[in-house]
């Protein structure tokens, strides 16, 4: 295919992904200057589209960049009231007392939300500073200088047919410049991963890890609504086989935030984990809640869990990594928009300098000096050792160890275990299947549980159809060879979205993709144990519509 010419047009600053960080940054940078040339691309339909988050949001953040945001009518109106930590057993469970949690677990102070619907204010706040924001915009490619800095990205490419090659609608995109381009693609970002590989931003870090979090909203029983109340258990369904845990969020108008976390450095790959959360509902104090409601929305995402030492180096040579492009996702809390809000600002502080003074294309060193330096660190430093203790010994000895950790953190700032290493990347924990047994799961009984096709459609996906798979494989032939003899085909459980099929038997067996059903959660970028899928951005405006998430 003959090169393609495009249209370029220059800014300020460009920025990748409508979420927290990116529209922290955006307003940032218009409350600093008015004049400054702004655009933010999502690749969603609309901003929010692709947002799924918990959540509980930590205001702190947010109170820095728009003080005001009670008076601006900000859709955060549920603050928490009650704490609940449970430890599971597959009919029981038992109560950790609040007092014994560490003083960073309380929520006092903290609001439940629609991460998507505060994003789909933050991005009115924005645009009324005058920032530019364009849905359905998906930055396919990163636009190089010819030194091999970061000056732009490729956005708005559409029409491609399922070969590749352009189809009568093709539209070829624009290039957007920009004296900085800031990547907040949320985690496992395919332009955040180029960036990294090529510069070797994270070759002085920890591997990076990860879970998969699974989210229904549920209307309940108006009896059963406590509004403001926050549960959080660990245990049962997950045991020994992985670790993980739930969230239950009571929010406004009767509904609940019902979601399950996996981590992903599981062994066994005949673990479901979309089957892991729908056994969870059927847990007594989980079924009589939800009993005589009904779910009205699903949707997935990986999240980054690897913390302080996992992140790595976040300026380089003409832009930033922000928010879950970096990992800065507090894990024991379950929260990062605040440190998502927090980079945005660091960014945006150090870019504004730098074009103040004559700079651009440079690498942002300041930004990642704050980012390390302040409110992030102080957030994400005091944790850095849970994820590694529940790693080596499991959930019973990092409860004790790791809040033991957590207490002497918050009471003397110090951590008497250093700072403790992950060990190997989560596609290297994954053994072969002849190792494991086959694990049965209860089929979905449709009122508490339900197939994940079924529940794919409530999260209102769609892709066009003719277009080329945005999920691509470097070798055709790993995941018969290796994925499905080796491995059992771990990629037809791990998907949360149905997305990976191994059709036919014995040796007729064959691979399929089924595109059209991703949510865009990454999870087959982070856990294939070959590393043979690769996912990237599909044309713009395709994927989730979460309206609420």
């Amino acid at each position: 295919m003959a090169e393609i010419e495009r249209e370029a047009m220059q800014y300020d600053v460009v920025i990748v992904g409508a979420g927290p960080a990116g529209l922290s940054a955006a307003i940032r940078l218009k409350q600093l200057d008015p004049s400054r040339e702004v655009v933010v691309l999502e690749k969603g339909s609309e901003v929010g589209a692709h947002i799924l988050s918990g959540a509980v949001l930590d205001p702190s953040a947010l109170d820095t960049l728009l003080p005001d945001w009670k008076a601006q009518g900000a859709p955060i109106t549920v603050p928490v009231k009650e704490d609940q930590f449970y430890l599971l057993g597959e009919s029981g469970k038992m109560r950790i007392p609040n007092f014994a949690m560490p003083p960073l677990m309380n929520n006092h102070g903290n609001y439940i939300v629609s991460m998507g619907n505060v994003c789909r204010w933050m991005a009115e706040q924005a645009e009324a500073l005058g920032v530019e924001i364009f849905p359905g915009m998906a930055c396919s490619e990163l636009v190089w200088d010819e030194a091999g800095n970061v000056k732009g990205v490729v956005a708005g490419e559409m029409g491609l047919s399922a070969d590749g090659t352009p189809g009568p609608n093709y539209e070829p995109g624009m290039e957007l410049h920009g004296k900085y381009v800031f990547l907040s693609e949320g985690v496992r970002g395919h332009l955040s991963k180029q960036v990294i590989a090529k510069h070797g931003l994270d070759k002085d870090c920890d591997t990076q890890k990860y879970g998969l979090g699974m989210k229904e909203i549920w209307e309940i029983d108006p009896e059963k609504h406590r509004e403001g109340r926050v549960t959080h258990t660990m245990g049962w369904p997950l045991g020994k086989n992985a670790g993980g845990g739930s969230f239950i969020y009571h929010l406004d108008n009767n509904q609940v935030y019902v979601g399950f976390v996996v981590h992903l450095n599981y062994s066994n790959p005949y673990i479901f984990p979309y089957m892991e959360f729908q056994r969870f509902k059927h847990h007594p104090m989980v079924a009589e809640l939800l009993e005589g409601g009904k779910r009205v929305a699903y949707g997935a995402r990986a999240i980054s869990e690897g913390g302080w030492q996992s992140i790595p180096q976040t300026a380089f040579p003409g832009g930033c990594l922000l928010g879950c492009s970096a990992g800065l996702v507090n894990v024991p809390r379950i929260k990062g928009n605040h440190n998502a809000m927090w980079s945005g600002m660091h960014a945006a502080e150090a870019a504004h300098a730098a074009i103040d003074s004559g700079r651009e294309g440079d690498t942002l060193t300041e930004y990642d000096n704050a980012l390390k330096s302040g409110p992030v660190a102080k957030d994400l430093k005091r944790v850095r050792n849970v994820k590694p203790l529940w790693s080596r010994y499991g959930l019973t000895a990092s409860l004790g160890l790791g809040g033991l950790d957590m207490w002497t953190n918050n009471i003397a700032g110090l951590s008497v275990l250093g700072t403790l290493k992950h060990g190997k990347a989560d596609h290297e924990a994954t053994e072969p299947a002849s190792k494991h047994k086959p694990i049965d799961y209860p089929k979905p009984d449709g009122k508490l549980s339900f197939d994940r096709l079924t529940n794919v459609s409530y999260s209102m996906t769609n892709h066009e159809e003719n277009q080329p798979s945005h999920l691509k494989t470097i070798d055709d032939s790993i995941p018969v060879q290796v994925d499905w003899k080796q491995y059992a085909g771990p990629s037809s459980r791990y998907c949360p979205a149905g997305v990976y099929e191994f059709v036919g038997e014995g040796e007729d067996v064959r691979f399929q993709i089924n595109f059209q059903n991703c949510v865009h959660c990454k999870t087959c970028d982070i856990k294939d144990p070959a590393q043979n899928i690769v996912w990237t951005t599909p044309q713009g405006g395709d994927g989730p519509n979460y309206p609420n998430m």
